[in-house]
């Protein structure tokens, strides 16, 4: 498989190519950054794609999967196939699929429950790990031998799909089965930054004492919660990783399929850290648009400050958007570039110019999403921005070392 992240090799052969009446030194110089990109850049080849270290582990086995619609083998010409089809076309002895938010085909709203059901292509029962119950029963596992987790995350806290993966290694661990992890690289995996998880502030928004941005793979991830025995009683999962070939933190990379119904693209998914706190608010940030994540705004944020409008309809991914119909006063991000962690000043420009100030936070949903109760505390307070970074600080670096005997890719 190949998936071409390459963006600014393109870039530099265009402008090559419009330059060819330079002197040839320069020539010869952009010809060498060229060069540089393509070894410094190889194609990234995901765990799934290497079916060669994990199909004799299948092998007579009954296999159970925790996947959704990123859960896929690329091809060399950029397409893919789904794992489950992939794997029940080998004749792999695929029993029953398990889904986390959003379900299989990834098309739920976010928080919406998920219902156990079939799927219509393959006709293997899907089993809900995001319905009434996070973690799958006993009963469930009973004609299972090995599990497969295969699910492209973005590397935020309270993106559930980390808090899934706790509870299927647990029902695993505890059922003594073994779990393989299909690794996939983590579009925010070149920084780590955020508060750190208060102990009584766990939710499935986030379950581990660990920084808002981790800076890990899924892969990885897996490898922590096991080695700092987090799962109930301590227990420990027989895991198995397959890592991602030619990738490191510091690799760009590109998402082909949704991760989720409201990240639609690479900027929202760059700003999904930051924006995403607004999910604590009553303030909306893109959903029941085409921007979801690109955008704030709300009706009670200060007109004569905000100059930018739009109004949340329903679409995929968003039936009940907040303030749905009405006129949201807010900002388009759209062109905002950040890099190398998250910021704050969009969340406290909209607190600062809200018309009324009692209106903005919805406390106990934002300190799930924060993972403390001191976030909003020092907004009200008016700190500055990097006077509530410095307070990250310490958590942050006692979390990286930590980190440290977990990673796989440098």
């Amino acid at each position: 498989m190949t998936i071409n992240i390459f963006k600014n090799t393109v870039l530099l052969f265009v402008f090559c190519m419009i330059s060819c009446g330079s002197k040839t030194s320069k020539k010869q110089v952009l010809q060498n950054e060229i060069l540089k990109e393509k070894i410094e850049q190889k194609d990234i080849i995901v765990g799934a794609n290497q079916t060669e270290k994990y199909l004799p582990l299948l092998n007579g086995k009954r296999v159970g999967i925790v996947a959704n619609q990123t859960s896929v083998i690329f091809k060399n010409d950029s397409t893919y196939t789904h794992l489950v089809d992939s794997l029940m076309s080998l004749n792999i002895n695929v029993k029953k699929v398990f889904s986390p938010e959003h379900g299989f085909r990834g098309t739920a709203d976010a928080g919406e429950l998920v219902k156990d059901g079939k799927d219509t292509k393959t006709g293997l029962p899907i089993l809900s790990l995001y319905g009434n119950s996070k973690k799958t029963a006993p009963k469930d596992l009973n004609d299972i031998d090995i599990m497969i987790f295969d699910i492209q995350d973005v590397g935020v806290r309270f993106y559930t799909y980390i808090s899934t993966l706790h509870y299927i290694m647990e029902a695993c661990a505890e059922a003594n089965i073994p779990l393989i992890v299909l690794d996939r690289p983590n579009p925010n995996g070149h920084y780590v930054d955020g508060p750190t998880l208060e102990p009584e502030n766990k939710s499935f928004l986030g379950m581990h004492p660990i920084p808002l941005v981790h800076g890990m793979t899924i892969g990885e991830y897996a490898k922590m919660i096991n080695g700092e025995q987090w799962l109930a009683n301590g227990v420990q999962c027989n895991l198995t990783v397959i890592s991602v070939e030619n990738y490191t933190h510091q690799t760009s990379y590109s998402l082909v399929i949704r991760p989720s119904p409201n990240l639609p693209n690479d900027k929202s998914i760059e700003l999904y850290p930051s924006l995403g706190l607004f999910e604590g608010t009553n303030i909306n940030a893109g959903r029941g648009t085409e921007f979801q994540f690109q955008r704030y705004g709300a009706p009670f944020l200060d007109k004569n400050i905000f100059t930018f409008t739009y109004t949340p309809v329903e679409n995929f991914g968003a039936k009940y958007p907040k303030h749905k119909g009405e006129l949201c006063y807010g900002e388009d991000l759209t062109n905002e570039t950040i890099k190398g962690g998250i910021s704050l000043k969009w969340l406290m420009k909209a607190y600062n110019n809200a018309t009324d100030k009692s209106l903005v936070f919805n406390t106990a949903n934002f300190i799930k999403h924060a993972g403390t109760d001191k976030l909003q505390q020092q907004i009200e307070d008016g700190l500055s921005e990097e006077d509530i970074k410095a307070t990250w600080q310490e958590g942050i670096e006692k979390f990286k070392k930590i980190r440290a005997n977990y990673l796989l890719y440098k």
